[in-house]
């Protein structure tokens, strides 16, 4: 086998002169040694190729708070199961309506009896958001103690439009949904409905996305599913590193599952449309986000697999046509699958347009593939890691969790990242543990590269860990995103933005969109035109690994950028426009309402 150079992008353009002659799709096979030999970052951490110097913008408040938990995989069993590897996710909602953001996290799972083969789940916990970072666990009270399945994922969505949120909960073996109702002395509790609406599901799941894929206004919902594991199918596995008899076993040991697609009747009942859309047992999923990614005003669906091509299922009146490949958003710039985890999407580049931003496996950069603008039918997008400086982070960390946020509210969308290895001792360098990365989105030579940040994230960014879940969400209505994070095995984390500190004289604007009826929003688009620039973002269902966000939509407008209109583009229906809106507030934006409305928001 010959290794052309150690550099990829003169191995490529090498690749393809040999293409070109001998005929052959070889190139991954030739190009991809040298990937793994180029220069690296020490192990478990990264460059920092931002090179400003300030005060940390991240607070861990978690001690103080009265969120006091930790996701656990089972691992002290030593089973070695690949099921230990997933971790567990966060959801952000506002189950009780007071206008903050409360946490469900998922808990995780265990294995029990003589053998060490029943599996149990730890339980998931509601914390209910008191102001001022003080939380409290109101599991029991809001009617969510009981036996749990070995648990993954939270997603979260009004899945029958009475106005309040539902929960999701992903795992082992099967799914639930907890239907939020009236506790009948003026709260809110959480009831079983999974079985009450059939959705039956016995596979393995994992992140799980909500959104309205055919336009009746209720939310329809799609399931990863991972892979073919069970205690029948469960090999031993030689370990990666010297002197490691036995660890995790790599995905590719095992076969794909065929993922879910649920249409929702109405919030009565669910059915799996997955087979009428050609759904095949070609992915193993890990993440999900629905959002409108070719501006035809439809939601789409982005899935990060792992060890296989990403999915891209265009929304085409209702119906799904899997255009990854074709679009540029299956693999690398390679040509080569990655282990995919975490996904967003978000307008990095100014553009408007929704760019899909991939967290990857050891080896692999995190991937940027930039929307170039096609209309429906042609969609395209570019690869852009290396351009953009991701090779910043270096080619040894594995990523789950992310998000895009405007950390410093300049108006540009950055990047978080929870990093942790999945294998007990990795090889080539790698670590078990792992820093997270903040990416700073500035502009250089003329175009917008992510700079790694890190060392702004404060001490919580320094710390190795093994996470999995991340949410973003303005926990304390200041109009600054806040992370919640999950690593296994370790304390779920609380960080406070606190660029505002530094930055008193930045402004933002935040955006709840209300459906008419309280029909889903996802697919929606929304447009910030200021002074001097047009800002856009996305309603997006899903994002990140196993976890929900904020629903609300915050835009940062710098120190000096007025707000003259702000335009939401309906899914499914209207443009609708509101004029010189306030900043350092937050906006109700009601589907045919003239008036926009002031969130009297508590902290």
């Amino acid at each position: 086998m010959l290794t052309l150079s150690r550099s990829p992008r003169l191995a490529w353009l090498l690749c393809g002169l040999f293409v070109a002659v001998a005929g052959g799709a070889v190139c991954w096979f030739i190009v991809r040694p040298s990937i793994e030999n180029d220069p690296a970052p020490a192990p478990g951490s990264s460059v920092e190729s931002g090179a400003e110097a300030g005060p940390p913008w991240f607070e861990d408040l978690t001690a103080g708070s009265g969120l006091h938990y930790t996701c656990r995989n089972g691992e002290e069993a030593d089973q070695y199961t690949i099921l230990e590897s997933l971790g567990s996710g966060v959801g952000l909602l506002d189950f009780d309506g007071d206008g903050r953001l409360d946490i469900f996290i998922a808990g995780g799972g265990f294995f029990e009896g003589a053998k060490k083969t029943e599996l149990r789940g730890h339980p998931c916990r509601l914390y209910r958001n008191l102001g001022n970072w003080k939380f409290e666990d109101v599991t029991a009270k809001a009617g969510l103690e009981r036996a749990w399945f070995y648990n993954h994922g939270v997603a979260v969505a009004d899945f029958d439009r009475d106005g309040w949120p539902d929960v999701l909960v992903t795992g082992y073996g099967r799914l639930a949904l907890f239907h939020n109702v009236s506790d009948g002395a003026g709260g809110r509790r959480f009831q079983d409905v999974t079985e009450q609406v059939g959705l039956k599901d016995s596979s393995w799941s994992t992140s799980a996305g909500w959104g309205d894929v055919d336009g009746d206004g209720f939310s329809d919902l799609y399931v990863c599913h991972y892979l073919d594991w069970s205690w029948a199918n469960n090999p031993q596995c030689a370990g990666y590193a010297a002197n490691s008899p036995r660890d995790v076993c790599a995905p590719t040991r095992y076969k794909p599952l065929v993922h879910s697609l649920f249409k929702n009747d109405k919030g009565q009942s669910f059915r799996d449309i997955g087979p009428e859309n050609g759904f095949q047992a070609t992915g193993r999923g890990l993440g999900v986000v629905l959002a409108d990614v070719n501006g035809d005003g439809k939601p789409d669906i982005y899935v990060a697999n792992d060890a296989s091509n990403n999915y891209l299922f265009a929304n085409r009146k209702g119906k799904f046509e899997e255009i990854g490949w074709r679009a540029g958003v299956a693999v690398d710039d390679l040509g080569q699958y990655n282990g995919s985890m975490g996904v967003d999407v978000g307008d990095y580049d100014g553009s408007g347009r929704a760019s899909i931003w991939v967290t990857n496996y050891q080896n692999d950069l995190h991937a940027l593939y930039r929307n170039l603008g096609r209309p429906p039918e042609r969609e395209a997008f570019d690869y852009q890691s290396r351009i953009a400086g991701l090779m910043g982070l270096g080619m040894h960390l594995v990523g789950f969790g992310t998000g895009f946020l405007d950390v410093d509210n300049d108006g540009w969308e950055d990047l978080a990242i929870a990093h942790g290895h999945v294998v007990r001792r990795p090889s080539m360098g790698s670590t078990f543990r792992q820093k997270p990365a903040l990416l700073r989105n500035v502009e250089r030579s003329g175009r917008r590269v992510l700079d790694v940040v890190s060392h702004r994230g404060g001490e919580f960014f320094r710390t190795p860990a093994l996470g999995r879940g991340l949410a973003v969400g303005d926990l304390d209505n200041d109009g600054w995103p806040d992370l919640v994070v999950t690593s296994m095995n370790s304390p779920v984390a609380l960080l406070r933005n606190v660029a505002g500190q530094s930055e008193p004289k930045t402004r933002w604007l935040g955006v709840r969109l209300l459906g008419r009826d309280h029909r889903d929003v996802i697919g929606s688009t929304i447009v910030v035109e200021g002074s001097t620039r047009r800002l856009t973002r996305f309603a997006k269902g899903g994002g990140s690994y196993l976890s929900a966000g904020d629903p609300r939509l915050l835009f940062g407008l710098g120190e000096s950028e007025q707000v003259r209109k702000v335009t939401v583009k309906w899914a499914w229906g209207e443009t609708q426009s509101w004029d010189n809106l306030e900043p350092n507030a937050y906006w109700d934006l009601r589907e045919g309402g003239a008036q926009a409305s002031r969130t009297l928001a508590p902290r």
